[in-house]
């Protein structure tokens, strides 16, 4: 069940995609496909959606997201470098211009003394520039995931916002 406040940033995050006519992918681990849900809850989102990729193990942020190996071993697949390549190899893999990731412990369990749980990285994007976030609180397992999935949507509008002011600047 989407809130309201998901949908209200969804419109406009599609409004602003189809004014810009740019597309989005989605690239997520935890979030098991909340963001794509939340994204797509706007209809024409056809549009400027182009699909996901739910990699939710690290095989799969390697094999389809290009993720590097050495990254995911030396600092876990839950940090800021993992989620902004998984930006970058989305944007690629899917030919999007633009693309939203998430990687973290949504909990209960999974969490280590160094990233406990409720840590989330989320990151939007392109190649040239990624911006990030980190979620840090723990409410319990399905809260922590509404909160990064909102949170990720209010990242990417922030995103946007500062993409068609650079775009009218030039």
């Amino acid at each position: 069940m989407m809130d309201f406040e998901s949908k209200v940033m969804s419109r406009e995050i599609s409004e602003l995609l189809w004014d810009m006519e740019k597309t989005v992918g989605t690239a997520e681990s935890c979030t098991g496909g909340r963001i794509a849900e939340a994204i797509m809850s706007v209809p024409g989102a056809s549009k400027y959606f182009k699909g996901g990729i739910i990699s939710y193990v690290n095989e799969i942020k390697e094999s389809l997201l290009g993720v590097d190996p050495q990254v995911l071993e030396e600092q876990t697949a839950v940090c800021e470098e993992v989620a902004k390549q998984m930006v970058i190899g989305a944007c690629k893999r899917l030919n999007t211009n633009y693309a939203i990731s998430a990687t973290g412990f949504a909990g209960p369990t999974g969490g280590t003394k160094d990233i406990p749980v409720g840590t989330i990285w989320l990151a939007c994007g392109n190649a040239e520039r990624v911006m990030t976030v980190k979620v840090e609180e723990d409410h319990g397992r399905d809260i922590n995931l509404a909160i990064a999935t909102n949170r990720a949507m209010q990242l990417f509008l922030d995103y946007l916002k500062t993409e068609t002011v650079a775009e009218v600047k030039e």
